[in-house]
């Protein structure tokens, strides 16, 4: 089986272009799958795995404690590994036809509030003088939250993706789709200011750097946003898309479309948009319930 998983990771990166984490990830997801087969049915050939054996290791999955959403995405691992060995020629049936996902428990995205927002963004401001590190900071605190971009969006930001003239940044989103998102004049003179202390650097222009003046990595991030989130709310949550739940949420409570949210989020579907209604709508049950005469 090994030569057909490094058939598919190699397809994965090369020709769907997908990112280095995502082939990682379904490339963690298959070498699992291969040691169970391993460990209780003697490595059988991949032409020979059948839907019984696919369900035996996701029921052991669960029964170890996996969540179903962890599940579900080995369950959809399997479901393209096939597929492609198929279209290729070293399956003649596709064992997945007959495995079903485990339903998983409905999840709000998580978000802050807009009071709470405020506050952040009040206690991030750097002063008169401040340096390079706190401005950055908050830079990386507006920008997530101000368009609503992905971690390894801001992390990949160039400077010639910034178009101060029309207040617009160019993000290279998922499967290399570009975007256009528009930014606000304080975020804009925000941006112009980090520009006077951005360190020299090598780093073909990355924007964001980190204190050495290298390109930023996903940790660093996070301990920026998770440090100052603290500050202002008690969310067990408080990652960088926790930031882009809130600008999804607060664009949607303030009255704009969804269709031009999705198109901010860069989502693929609507589908994936709408779950932000739902928190709308919780908030709305929320508000009658504590206002209305006869709740």
């Amino acid at each position: 089986m090994d030569a057909e998983i490094l058939l598919f990771i190699e397809y994965l990166a090369v020709e769907r272009k997908y990112s280095t984490h995502t082939v990682t990830a379904y490339h963690k997801d298959l070498q699992q799958f291969q040691q169970y087969l391993a460990e209780h049915y003697n490595s059988i050939p991949v032409s020979e795995i059948t839907h019984q054996q696919i369900r035996s290791w996701l029921a052991q999955l669960l029964a170890d404690g996996v969540k179903a959403t962890s599940v579900n995405r080995k369950i959809s691992t399997l479901k393209s590994f096939f597929k492609h060995l198929k279209r290729v020629g070293r399956v003649l049936g596709n064992p997945m036809g007959k495995v079903q996902a485990p339903k998983k428990p409905k999840q709000l995205p998580v978000f802050v509030e807009k009071t709470k927002i405020a506050a952040l963004t009040d206690t991030i401001m750097p002063e008169e003088g401040d340096n390079y590190i706190s401005t950055r900071n908050r830079l990386v605190i507006e920008l997530l939250y101000g368009t609503g971009m992905r971690l390894s969006e801001l992390i990949h930001l160039k400077e010639e993706d910034i178009d101060f003239y029309n207040g617009t940044l160019k993000v290279l989103g998922k499967r290399n789709k570009e975007r256009i998102i528009p930014i606000t004049k304080p975020l804009l003179k925000l941006i112009k200011d980090y520009c006077f202390l951005k360190l020299e650097n090598d780093e073909k222009n990355l924007y964001l750097l980190s204190n050495k003046g290298k390109k930023m990595y996903p940790k660093l991030v996070y301990n920026i946003v998770k440090g100052n989130l603290s500050l202002v709310t008690t969310l067990k949550k408080r990652s960088p898309h926790v930031l882009r739940h809130s600008f999804a949420t607060h664009l949607l409570e303030n009255g704009a479309d969804l269709n031009a949210i999705k198109e901010l989020l860069g989502h693929a579907n609507l589908a994936a948009t709408q779950v932000y209604t739902h928190n709308t709508i919780e908030r709305l049950k929320d508000v009658h319930k504590k206002s209305h005469p006869k709740s």
